[in-house]
Order: structure tokens, then C-alpha cells, then sequence
């Protein structure tokens, strides 16, 4: 009888792909570093569609490579740079994806404005929840050069730190790895995110980071609108963040690629799908 259930389940969703038609499109901008290389993304991809064939959509994806969104690169590569803008201003949800180091970074920055200021649904996982944070304490907070560590060592206004169980100097083995437990803090039981992971208490993700944000600045970050909804165990670590009056805009320290299913989409994925196409309410008002 399990097995008939599991047969009908993927029956019915191979049967809804079938019958997908361009009116079902969702466009989503990807923005990377290594957009290039797009087996970089393989698990994000597949969160996407995952959440997409489950609301009964069919996934367009454009491809933005960071670096071609900033300044520098209008007067470089001017035609990458309008068609990058181009491909970011059409989209119906932005997604910022993990990654290392200062390329692209400034570009991702001016991704996640685009998204607070024009009400556009945003997903940022990992180093895209820091860059969220970046954006939000420069253009919102009012903190002149606010940065990573990891972009700007020299950075007099740190939103972003090093954790401080991680070595400064051996990048190798270094990172805080594996499944750990977010939970959701008192007075969040309205939160859109909680919501959508079915309003439990807590949730376990899979991580991959060396950088946090710090945690001195949160009660500033909070008074403006940036709502950190998600924590560790220790309550020091910020694991989830959501911005107040805004459709989606949600960032999460992990990696919840990582454990979708086609049965069983990411939450934060479904929620940045179902805001893509204004379902998110409506979607909300039956849970």
C-alpha cells in the first residue's frame, strides 16, 4: 500500500510536468560567482524545481554573474553589464546564492538592494544572508562602510565576523559543518519562514560557513526592520532572518539545498516560488 501511495505521488507529479505551459512560467535570477560553471549550483537548481513542480510551475532560471552588476563593470563590459541589470530588473525572485571570497561580492550586495527597495522576493543562503545583512546596515542602518571580515579585513564597521571557534589563519578543516538545530525565537510564531518549515519549534539544516554575523549588532539590525528569527542553541548565532513589510525576504545561514526532495521541497525554496507568483498568502492561509 506504500508503495502504491509512493507510485501515485510521483505519477501525478511527472503527469503535472507534462502539462506545464509557458503561462506557468516563474523567472528567477540566479546570482553567483561561478554562474558560468552552472553544475556549481546543481543543488540549488534542484531545490528550484523542485519547489516548482510541487506549486505547479514551470522554472526559468536567468543566470547573472555577480561581478557583471557592479560599477566597474558598466564601463568594462557595458553590454554584460545592461543585459546583467536587464535580466535582474525582469525577474519575479532573486536568489543569491553561498560562496567565498570578494569577487562578485559587491554586485550580489546591489542584487540584495534591488530586492529590499523594489518589494521583490529574495532568497539569500549562506554568504547571501550576509550579503542581505551588508546591504541592510549600509543603505538602512546608515553604517558607512559596514562589510565581512571576509571582504574587507581592514573594515571599521564589522557586520560580519569571524566565529569564534574558527582558526584565522588554517582555512583547511576550519569550517562549521554538518546538521545542527535553528531554533525559532518567542514571539515569531507569525513569521512567514516559521510558517513554511509547518511552525515547529526548530529545524535541522546542513551548514557549510566560517563567517557569522555579529551578534552585537542585532538589537540595531532588529529596531530597523531586520527580524532574526532563527538561532542556534546558544542564542548567539543568527541562522534565519526575515524583513518586516516586505512580500519575502528571507536569508538562512545553511544550506537548505541540500536535503530537498521531490516529494518533499525546501521550505525556504517553496516560500520564494510561492511569493514569485503572489501564491504566498493564499498558500499561508491554508497551514
Amino acid at each position: 500500500e506504500k508503495g502504491t501511495d509512493m507510485w501515485k505521488k510521483w505519477k501525478q507529479l511527472t503527469t503535472n510536468q507534462e502539462r506545464l505551459h509557458d503561462s506557468d512560467a516563474v523567472l528567477i535570477a540566479l546570482v553567483g560567482k561561478y554562474t558560468y560553471l552552472q553544475d556549481s549550483y546543481a543543488s540549488v537548481v534542484k531545490a528550484l524545481e523542485h519547489a516548482t513542480l510541487a506549486l505547479h510551475k514551470k522554472l526559468v532560471i536567468k543566470w547573472i554573474e555577480a561581478s557583471d552588476l557592479e560599477p566597474d563593470s558598466r564601463v568594462s563590459n557595458p553590454i554584460k553589464y545592461h543585459n546583467a541589470w536587464q535580466d535582474l530588473c525582469s525577474a519575479q525572485g532573486i536568489l543569491v546564492t553561498g560562496g567565498f571570497g570578494v569577487r562578485g561580492t559587491e554586485g550580489k550586495v546591489a542584487a540584495a538592494k534591488w530586492a529590499r527597495e523594489h518589494k521583490v522576493p529574495y532568497l539569500g543562503i549562506c554568504l547571501g544572508l550576509q550579503i542581505a545583512v551588508i546591504e541592510f546596515a549600509r543603505n538602512v542602518c546608515g553604517m558607512e562602510g559596514a562589510n565581512s571580515v571576509e571582504l574587507d579585513e581592514n573594515t571599521t564597521t564589522p557586520v560580519v565576523v569571524y566565529m569564534p571557534e574558527i582558526s584565522k589563519t588554517h582555512l583547511g578543516g576550519t569550517l562549521r559543518v554538518g546538521m545542527k538545530a535553528t531554533l525559532f525565537q518567542d514571539g515569531t510564531e507569525d513569521s512567514t519562514i516559521r510558517k513554511l518549515y509547518g511552525g515547529g519549534s526548530e529545524v535541522l539544516e546542513r551548514h557549510r560557513h566560517r563567517y557569522e554575523v555579529n551578534p552585537e549588532l542585532i538589537h540595531k539590525f532588529e529596531t530597523k526592520g531586520l527580524k532574526f528569527v532563527g538561532k542556534d542553541e546558544t542564542g548567539q548565532r543568527m541562522e534565519i532572518i526575515e524583513m518586516a513589510d516586505h512580500p519575502y525576504f528571507v536569508g538562512v545561514q545553511y544550506h537548505p539545498e541540500l536535503l530537498t526532495r521531490p516529494l518533499k521541497p525546501s521550505p525556504p525554496f517553496t516560500g520564494l516560488i510561492l511569493a514569485a507568483t503572489d501564491s504566498l498568502q493564499q498558500h499561508l492561509a491554508t497551514l
